[in-house]
């Protein structure tokens, strides 16, 4: 049992409170000229690009958010076009100087954690914002999303300054924990990889943050619950937090996997990159 829900406005003030050390760790990076053309994990994106991506993406959120209040409709173009459009507006900052970005995402980051703060236990469930690939979503998983961004893109640059063993922070990863298993991979099943799947598999996560989940895959839909065991799982895949969250980004296959090794296959290669 984790030691707060991160779903849950109880969660609110840990989450804000990993927004902020992750953050202020990215910024530290960012800010040494040094390492503004440094190639990050992410194949296309320099430390420059990353900065760019924040940038457009903290700046969706806050219009979007803005349209939300004002009961707007905006459209979402589906998880399918995210790794190409993400890309193609990170790359779009590059005149910029690196002061003048940097600065530019400051002010970006502290009207978004001006909202995350002002949530309400009200908003944290039930006021939605559409999200530019995902659709309309309850606003707590904004916050995740800036735990998400912020926390792995951060062991992205440090792993392009070769660290390239590094973890990240036990409880960065572990608020992750649950949106990993019920918004991120059921959200990438690639329906091709999964066309005729019908697998059970246990996903064991170590530490207070961790659990134990039983994992289907069947006509193309993931989907996990709480377990107490695998007796039933095909094949069992175990991890600590941070190797979790990171495998389910696809920065690596990590953990280790016992079981059925053709249905271990089969769950390496399920999920699509974005």
């Amino acid at each position: 049992m984790s030691p707060v829900n991160s779903m849950d406005y109880s969660g609110k003030d840990t989450v804000l409170d990993v927004i902020r050390q992750e953050s202020s760790d990215f910024f530290t990076l960012v800010e040494d000229p040094q390492n503004w053309n440094v190639q990050t994990r992410c194949t296309e994106w320099e430390v420059r690009d990353i900065v760019g991506h924040m940038i457009d993406v903290t700046e969706g959120y806050l219009t979007r958010w803005d349209s939300a209040r004002k009961s707007e409709p905006r459209e979402s173009v589906g998880l399918l076009v995210m790794s190409h459009d993400l890309n193609t507006h990170a790359q779009t900052f590059r005149n910029m100087s690196r002061e003048a970005a940097i600065a530019r995402l400051k002010a970006d980051y502290n009207r978004m954690m001006e909202i995350f703060e002002d949530l309400t236990p009200e908003e944290w469930n039930n006021f939605l914002v559409t999200h530019p690939f995902m659709g309309p979503l309850p606003t707590f998983f904004y916050p995740a999303f800036h735990v998400m961004d912020y926390g792995v893109h951060t062991w992205d640059i440090r792993w392009g300054l070769g660290e390239k063993e590094r973890k990240l922070d036990e409880r960065t990863a572990g608020v992750l924990v649950p949106y990993m298993l019920y918004a991120l991979l059921p959200s990438t099943v690639d329906a091709e990889s999964a066309k005729g799947i019908d697998v059970v598999f246990g996903i064991d996560v170590s530490g207070e943050w961790g659990g134990k989940w039983r994992a289907t895959v069947k006509d193309g839909k993931f989907e996990a619950k709480p377990t107490d065991n695998f007796d039933d799982c095909q094949a069992v895949f175990s991890y600590d937090p941070s190797d979790f969250v990171l495998t389910a980004f696809q920065r690596f296959p990590g953990g280790e996997a016992t079981g059925d090794p053709e249905v271990i296959k089969k769950v390496r290669n399920l999920f699509f990159r974005i």
